[in-house]
């Protein structure tokens, strides 16, 4: 079993650093082993990818021997879902937060879309893995992640469904476009370059900007009180 704290103990739903810190969202996992194993591994399938990464390469990267990995991680694969379970969970508690703020569907959405992006930008090496290694799962634990991307899908359509109904989108296709506003925030974690010329923050913004242009929100409507 391991050792490593349960994801809801991690860090809170809030919190995002401007620049990547791939250690943060593990920053509660005890013991120091434990979390310098899921630093490593997140390192270590970011650069070759799951299948091509070995328990050799994870532990080496953490400075331990490949049997000292196995007192906290049975299998490489554990590893990776207890990855992609926290990353999923932080994500949709950044989401879900930010989507039932104040004010009407417009400045829910933009708020929604501006803190998902700004995670997925933060925290894009985890994000990556999180979100394109899911194939690599057991088929137990790609059940469980599958049921959290649900809720994900369904945070994002709910406010979107609220705009229709309350005259503040036009939107003909609200799951097909809860698709396209999910894809869009989610790439980011693909191509971002903590070097690049824009923060997570000014990319949320954009984006924010973006999706209202899409379901036709009216120029400021997120102001509204």
């Amino acid at each position: 079993m391991s050792a490593a704290r349960r994801p809801e103990d991690g860090l809170s739903a809030g919190e995002a650093p401007a620049g990547e810190a791939e250690d943060a969202p593990w920053s509660d996992v005890t013991p120091d082993a434990a979390r310098r194993l899921l630093v490593a591994a997140v390192e270590a399938f970011a650069e070759r990818g799951f299948h091509a990464t070995t328990t050799r390469d994870i532990a080496g990267r953490a400075g331990m021997s490949p049997a000292a990995l196995y007192i906290h991680y049975r299998t490489k694969e554990e590893l990776l879902h207890r990855i992609s379970r926290v990353g999923h969970d932080k994500s949709l508690a950044v989401l879900s937060e930010a989507a039932e703020g104040s004010g009407g569907a417009a400045r829910r959405l933009a708020d929604a879309v501006r803190a998902f992006v700004r995670w997925h930008a933060a925290h894009h090496t985890t994000a990556r893995i999180v979100q394109y290694e899911l194939d690599a799962l057991d088929p137990a634990h790609r059940t469980e992640i599958v049921a959290l991307r649900r809720r994900t899908e369904a945070v994002v359509r709910g406010v979107i469904e609220d705009g229709v109904r309350t005259g503040a989108f036009d939107v003909p296709d609200v799951p097909g476009t809860t698709l396209a506003v999910l894809s869009l925030c989610i790439d980011v974690a693909r191509w971002f370059n903590a070097a690049g010329r824009r923060t997570p923050e000014q990319i949320g913004d954009l984006y924010a900007d973006l999706v209202l242009r899409m379901v036709g929100a009216a120029p400021g409507e997120d102001d509204e009180e």
